[in-house]
């Protein structure tokens, strides 16, 4: 048994220090890279992913809402055309910076209130998987599991990698439980790991109200701008490996 542990990197910007990429990077298998709409800068974006490349990461581009001061984590309401062209823009920009340095990017995950509003809103994910689809169309999907954004990028041929989360809590109806709310976050690393492998090995999760949730999961998110984000790494990645759970990337399993 295996799974892919992904980390949001490359999250800094200008003077600004956002995670510890570096440490993170030896305990997960693939990231997701700020493309400077919602975090990341130009050297930030280079540096992340010459440190990726080094340390033989599946590289992802993160698309986000244009929100440095809410780091993309604001709703904002944009026409799908603004919608395909935004994400068009990241993708394409991530994509050629990490060919420029002799790599292959592999997926797209969309950030924050992007993120959430793809999983619940139809329309949302598929515009973000045509425009995932015209970039390139070996590109990966990363998304929330159960989410539109998963059926919709199957539903036009795109490959899907099923994501959960390490350190969140989830809600009845499978979604995340909003940061707004008190109980949102999970800050108790052996908790977490108790119930990551109960999301690999048995394929639920009971929700914060107590209901038990179905959930694939193809790939462990760990956030990197968390305050535990290194621990939460290093100890996941050492009780899974304990507990007969490889960790390997999407891309080397094959087709999920």
């Amino acid at each position: 048994m295996n799974v892919d542990l992904n980390s949001d990197l490359g999250e800094s910007y200008g003077k600004y220090k956002i995670g510890n990429d570096a440490e993170l990077m030896k305990s997960i298998s693939s990231c997701n890279i700020a493309c400077g709409f919602h975090a990341g800068d130009p050297s930030v974006i280079r540096k992340t992913v010459e440190l990726a490349l080094e340390n033989s990461l599946t590289i992802g581009a993160h698309p986000g809402y244009p929100d440095l001061m809410g780091f993309g984590r604001r709703e904002i309401n944009l026409s799908e055309e603004e919608l395909f062209d935004m994400v068009l823009f990241q993708v394409g920009t991530l994509k050629s910076i990490v060919e420029a340095f002799g790599g292959k990017l592999s997926h797209v995950k969309p950030h924050g209130a992007m993120y959430n509003r793809a999983a619940g809103d139809r329309n949302t994910a598929r515009t973000i998987s045509l425009a995932v689809k015209k970039m390139d169309d070996e590109l990966y999907i990363m998304g929330l599991s159960g989410s539109f954004l998963i059926e919709e990028a199957k539903s036009i041929g795109l490959k899907t990698v099923s994501e959960v989360f390490a350190d969140r809590e989830y809600e009845n109806d499978g979604k995340l439980v909003p940061r707004s709310k008190k109980n949102a976050m999970i800050s108790d690393v052996n908790s977490s790991m108790v119930r990551i492998l109960n999301m690999i090995k048995k394929g639920c999760v009971v929700s914060t109200e107590g209901s038990e949730i179905k959930i694939n999961a193809e790939t462990v998110c760990i956030h990197g701008d968390g305050e535990h984000a290194v621990e939460f790494a290093e100890k996941i990645n050492g009780f899974l490996m304990e507990n007969g759970v490889e960790i390997r990337s999407y891309v080397k399993r094959g087709d999920i």
